[in-house]
């Protein structure tokens, strides 16, 4: 990429479809964990009008009601609202839920088994991982992607307040960044979209998104004459949520993850209890990126590791600065295999990962959360020294 371009990400609100059943599958996750944390869930959530499928692999020494916990979770969310067609104590359940397979079991449980390689715990799945992190923001997280979620978050303290009447669930937001020398410089676009009442204005609308939201939450020397707002472009938002469009768990990775800034390896997060790397091994990788930084190894830092299914160790680990390291990649890389231990029992162990912590990381990004790091390990930069003692 060249030193000079305009990047842009997106978030989502809770509200926002998916979000919705994100939430739902976290929630699931959250109480399974919170009777048995060895639980085993793979929970998946599907949105449509009044209709909600909940499905998935469960197995757990949890007696749960299942229905019950998706109709609480969408009531937190916000569809309480008479004009909504899909309404916490409104929506038809169906549950689609069955127990794990016991083929993908043996690989993962910690024990012996014919044709497993190991007695170890395995990894849930084969797939690639991806951690990230660069000085940006105080969080060590891209600009972009950080502004997109802090206008998602007063967006929704807005409404939840009640003190904006017309204000409805459903929103998005883009936030775009011009860089010059790999540095942000200003924001060129800014883009909101909010669900509303049927009876509003479309200028009341803009005028209080741009006044109360933007300007309130945007550093104010990264906007000037020529950054553009645009509200609501379609000039109307009445019909949203699961009425407006089909939610899904896991559609919004790259929401959830870096805006597009680092790589994906392409598996969601939200349902999944730690023993599915698509998860743990992502927020690894983000424990790990971060160190890397924070440590001043490098001012971006991206590291991918690979698994495959029922085996402990990772196929692959790499380091890449993008030509910011101190250091070589290699020598980085070398340190980070002395420092941390990749094996998937082990990242369940160092990020305390076996606690109904989940459905804190569901909305407005899986990363950058900073300020409960007891449940949100992998924003710890407890490894720094470490890193630094260990680069020869």
């Amino acid at each position: 990429m060249s030193k000079n371009f305009i990047f842009s990400s997106e978030s989502v609100g809770e509200c926002h479809p998916d979000k919705v059943c994100d939430t739902i599958s976290d929630a699931v996750l959250d109480a399974c964990l919170a009777q048995d944390p060895r639980s085993r869930v793979a929970c998946e959530t599907y949105a449509k009008c009044n209709l909600l499928v909940v499905g998935g692999e469960i197995t757990t020494k949890a007696k749960l009601d299942f229905n019950a916990i998706a109709r609480a979770a969408i009531r937190e969310i916000g569809y309480t609202n008479d004009d909504d067609v899909f309404h916490a104590d409104k929506v038809l359940i169906m549950n689609a839920i069955t127990s794990q397979s016991a083929d993908i079991a043996q690989g993962v449980d910690a024990k012996a088994a014919e044709g497993k390689d190991t007695a170890e715990q395995g990894a849930g799945d084969q797939g690639l991982m991806f951690g990230f992190a660069c000085t940006e923001t105080p969080e060590l997280m891209p600009a972009p992607i950080m502004y997109a979620h802090q206008l998602g978050r007063e967006l929704t303290r807005v409404r939840k307040s009640g003190q904006v009447a017309w204000l409805r669930p459903d929103a998005k937001s883009q936030v775009s960044v011009q860089y010059e020398n790999d540095q942000p410089v200003r924001i060129t676009n800014v883009v909101v979209s909010t669900q509303h009442a049927y009876d509003v204005k479309h200028k009341e609308i803009k005028d209080f998104i741009t006044k109360e939201i933007i300007k309130k939450v945007l550093p104010a020397h990264l906007l000037d004459k020529k950054t553009q707002f645009l509200i609501n472009p379609t000039g109307r938002f009445v019909v949203g949520g699961p009425q407006g469009d089909t939610g899904l768990t896991g559609r919004k990775i790259i929401v959830d993850s870096y805006g597009g800034m680092g790589r994906h390896g392409g598996g969601a997060f939200s349902g999944k209890d730690p023993s599915k790397v698509d998860r743990s091994a992502a927020y690894m990788g983000r424990y790990v990126a971060k160190n890397i930084v924070a440590a001043g190894l490098a001012t971006t830092a991206e590291i991918q590791f690979a698994y495959a299914i029922g085996y402990p160790d990772p196929v692959s680990v790499s380091v890449n600065t993008f030509g910011t390291g101190v250091v070589s990649d290699e020598a980085i890389e070398k340190a980070v295999r002395e420092v941390f231990s990749f094996k998937p029992a082990a990242i369940i162990k160092q990020l305390n990962l076996l606690r109904p912590i989940y459905s804190k990381t569901t909305n407005y990004g899986h990363f950058g959360k900073v300020d409960d790091l007891n449940s949100i390990t992998w924003e710890k930069t407890d490894k720094a020294a470490a890193l630094k003692r260990a680069v020869k």
